[in-house]
């Protein structure tokens, strides 16, 4: 059976710190794309997909916290919400919603995930052939690596006391890898938050292959 965190502790509608500096970026990468259906697989509270709604897309949110939904729900009711997740067959929400998806974007989540190859496959099932997959995770590479060495900061990024937290820390090479297994194939990379190698995370779009 497939391991599974079942509460992430959302509590509000205020999105986490990091939409900050990555929202701006997948909404600019969105734009670029000429897209118009998009799937916030990992929707959280809902935050980040009501930005998306805002900036004049069609959105869903899919999320496996129940929490999250009823928030994600109560708050933004416009937008449908499905409390699933990556371990779970998609095919509810294609009933429901009568259509594929253009893009599929997940914003910090493939790092939270025991079985992280189940998010490009669920991602893939909802996307037409032509579709694409945004995904945003820590990043990780030698400076920022080093940084925290020299720093004594690996305690802290890397604590093992938060429930529900991070377990799987991904390089631009071994996110590609996982995308590039799984039925997709990367076609851009983007460093956000803080300065060039130093980034707090990144994002890499992939198209279907």
């Amino acid at each position: 059976m497939t391991n599974v965190v079942e509460s992430y502790g959302w509590e509000s509608e205020s999105g986490p710190e990091s939409c900050g500096y990555i929202a701006p970026k997948v909404l600019e990468i969105l734009r670029s794309l000429n897209v118009n259906r998009i799937c916030d697989l990992g929707s959280g509270n809902g935050a980040l997909a009501n930005s998306v709604k805002q900036a004049g897309y069609y959105v869903s949110g899919v999320e496996y916290d129940a929490q999250g939904v009823l928030l994600s729900k109560k708050n933004y009711s416009e937008i449908n919400f499905y409390n699933l997740g990556v371990q779970d067959d998609p095919a509810p929400i294609l009933t429901a919603e009568g259509q594929v998806f253009d893009a599929v974007v997940s914003t910090e989540v493939v790092e939270h995930l025991f079985s992280p190859h189940l998010l490009p496959i669920f991602a893939r099932k909802l996307l037409s052939p032509e579709g694409y997959l945004v995904i945003s995770t820590p990043y990780h590479g030698y400076l920022k690596n080093l940084a925290l060495s020299i720093f004594n900061m690996w305690d802290k990024h890397h604590t093992p006391l938060w429930h529900g937290g991070h377990i799987k820390f991904w390089s631009k090479a071994t996110l590609s890898q996982l995308l590039e297994s799984n039925g997709f194939k990367v076609v851009s990379f983007h460093g956000v938050g803080r300065f060039p190698y130093v980034w707090k995370s990144m994002i890499l779009v992939a198209k279907v292959a």
